[in-house]
């Protein structure tokens, strides 16, 4: 019983760090810099989705790339397909001139993504905890 605690206490550090990575990424492309003289925050995928045609592409790895790994992290489908939502509408709206890049600043599709898989990962840590206290309760 304790190796099995203990195994899930590493792999969860494993994956907050994880998580630490894609928000700081998600924070690149979503709300790195800041419009001078407003509380407007845009990233780099604001930026290079002005580069007509390619700009929206090339962006959108990143945000698979964070879907991807919570599907690693072991995150329902439910919340995968939610992810997916949020990227697709990034990415489509996106491709829309002028009007795609001002949804982009205020959309930010990847740290929403983050923030399902932070939510994911506290609901598990909280499961596991009330698991652990059940067990603790019935020895």
């Amino acid at each position: 019983m304790i190796d099995s605690a203990h195994r899930f206490d590493r792999e969860m550090i494993v994956i907050e760090r994880e998580l630490d990575h894609l928000n700081r990424l998600a924070r690149t492309l979503d709300s790195r810099f800041r419009l001078p003289g407003t509380s407007i925050r845009f990233g780099l995928d604001t930026i290079v989705g002005l580069i007509p045609g390619i700009g929206d592409t090339l962006v959108a790895a990143p945000s698979a790339w964070i879907i991807w790994r919570g599907h690693r992290m072991g995150i329902g489908r439910r919340h995968i397909a939610r992810m997916l939502a949020n990227s697709a509408a990034d990415y489509v709206i996106g491709l829309v001139p002028v009007i795609g890049d001002l949804f982009d600043v205020g959309f930010k599709a990847n740290l929403r993504n983050v923030a399902i898989l932070r939510e994911q990962l506290g609901a598990r840590k909280q499961a596991h905890s009330s698991a652990q206290t059940e067990t603790s309760a019935a020895a």
